[in-house]
C-alpha cells in the first residue's frame, strides 16, 4: 500500500523562518517538503514546475513579480486550482483575516504562535477543511462577518471613505486637505475613525485593506511609482 504523502512548497522571505518550518516538517513522515521560494516570483516558477499538494506562504512577501497578499493567493488559486493554501502570517487584524477568509483561505497560522500549529494546518488544507492557530482563531472570532461583508463604504462614512480612497492612492494627509477643502486635523481624525471601524492599527494594512477591497481612485497629481 502507498504510503500517504503531502507534497508541501514553502514561500517566506526570512530565511529564519524557512529553516524553522523545515526543521518542523522533517519531523512529520506525512509531509514532504518539494521546494522553496523567497517571493512571489520564484514560488511562481516553482510550481510551475513541481507538483504540490499544498501552498505554506507568508502573506507579505514584497519584491516579487506577482505582488503578494491576498491578489498573490487568488492568482495562485486560479493557475494552481489543486493545490491548497496555508497562510502564516504576523498580520492578526480583522480587516486582513477577513479578506482572506472571504478569498477562500481557510488554513492560517500566526507567526506568533507555535510553528507546529503548521502541521494540522497543512492536513486540513490537503483536505478542504479549516485550520486557524490559537492567535488566529481568537480573532476570527471576534469578527462582525455581517458588517464586515458590506462594502467598506457601507461600514465607513462617506467622508471617511473618501479621505481611505486618496489616502490610498497615494496622497498625504497634507494633500488630501488641500483636495477636499478641510483642514489637516480634520483629515486626520477621518482616517483615525476609518482604522477603527476596520480593526485596523497600521496604515501598510489599511493600504493592503484598500487594495485589496478596490478602495482606490485615480487621483490627479498623486505621487507616481
Amino acid at each position: 500500500m502507498d504510503r500517504f504523502e503531502i507534497r508541501v512548497v514553502l514561500a517566506d522571505d526570512h530565511p529564519g523562518m524557512l529553516a524553522g518550518v523545515r526543521h518542523e516538517l522533517a519531523s512529520v513522515e506525512t509531509l514532504t517538503l518539494v521546494g522553496e521560494a523567497a517571493n512571489s516570483t520564484g514560488l511562481m516558477v516553482l510550481l510551475e514546475t513541481t507538483p504540490c499538494d499544498v501552498l505554506v506562504s507568508d502573506y507579505a512577501m514584497p519584491a516579487g513579480e506577482f505582488g503578494d497578499g491576498v491578489p498573490l493567493f487568488k492568482l495562485v488559486k486560479r493557475r494552481f486550482p489543486d493545490t491548497q493554501i496555508v497562510v502564516m502570517t504576523m498580520l492578526d487584524n480583522p480587516a486582513v483575516l477577513h479578506s482572506l477568509v472571504s478569498s477562500g483561505i481557510r488554513c492560517i497560522v500566526s507567526k506568533s504562535d507555535a510553528v507546529a500549529h503548521l502541521i494540522p494546518a497543512i492536513h486540513a488544507a490537503r483536505t478542504g477543511g479549516t485550520y486557524y492557530s490559537p492567535t488566529m482563531d481568537a480573532v476570527v472570532r471576534s469578527i462582525d462577518w455581517e458588517v464586515r461583508s458590506r462594502n467598506a463604504a457601507g461600514v465607513l462614512s462617506q467622508r471617511e471613505s473618501e479621505v481611505v480612497r486618496l489616502y490610498a492612492s497615494g496622497l498625504t494627509i497634507n494633500e488630501i486637505a488641500e483636495q477636499l477643502h478641510r483642514s489637516k486635523k480634520t483629515i486626520s481624525t477621518q482616517k483615525t475613525k476609518a482604522m477603527e471601524k476596520l480593526g485596523i492599527e497600521r496604515d501598510v494594512d489599511l493600504l493592503r485593506y484598500a487594495l485589496e477591497n478596490g478602495l482606490t481612485a485615480t487621483v490627479t497629481g498623486a505621487p507616481q511609482g
